[in-house]
């Protein structure tokens, strides 16, 4: 198995850098491929601040790739149920910080948008702290 950094996804995804993402298209078609939950963060933050990609884009092309049969990612379970919060309208973030707490956790948080998003998308147990 080999773990992959965030460069090397982002080469795939995005096919910039030829001869890079020649090397990551080989890899993927050849080994048995591992992914880190932050590089999974870094890839969601780089591919939107830095490319431009629409979110629904970002979680397309994530879907994609963690689909593929060879490819695992770390925390499988967090992994999926943070890609359907993000399919309904949560950033990809908050959607994994939210899905990798215990069950039994409350979540809280001052972040009003990830407390709106996260009451649309059906999550319970979110919150924020009184001042």
């Amino acid at each position: 198995m080999t773990a992959v950094d965030t460069n090397v996804l982002i080469r795939l995804l995005t096919g910039d850098q030829a001869d890079q993402a020649a090397a990551a298209r080989s890899l993927f078609m050849s080994e048995s491929i591992w992914i880190a939950k932050t590089v999974l963060l870094e890839t969601d933050w780089v591919l939107r601040s830095l490319y431009g990609y629409e979110d629904s884009a970002i979680h397309d092309a994530l879907t994609r790739v963690l689909g593929l049969e060879n490819v695992h990612a770390e925390d499988e379970p967090a992994v999926a149920q943070a890609l359907a919060l993000a399919k309904h309208g949560m950033e990809f973030a908050d959607a994994l910080h939210l899905s990798s707490r215990p069950a039994d956790a409350a979540f809280v948080s001052f972040d009003k948008m990830l407390l709106r998003d996260a009451k649309r998308a059906g999550v319970r147990g979110v919150s924020t702290i009184p001042i």
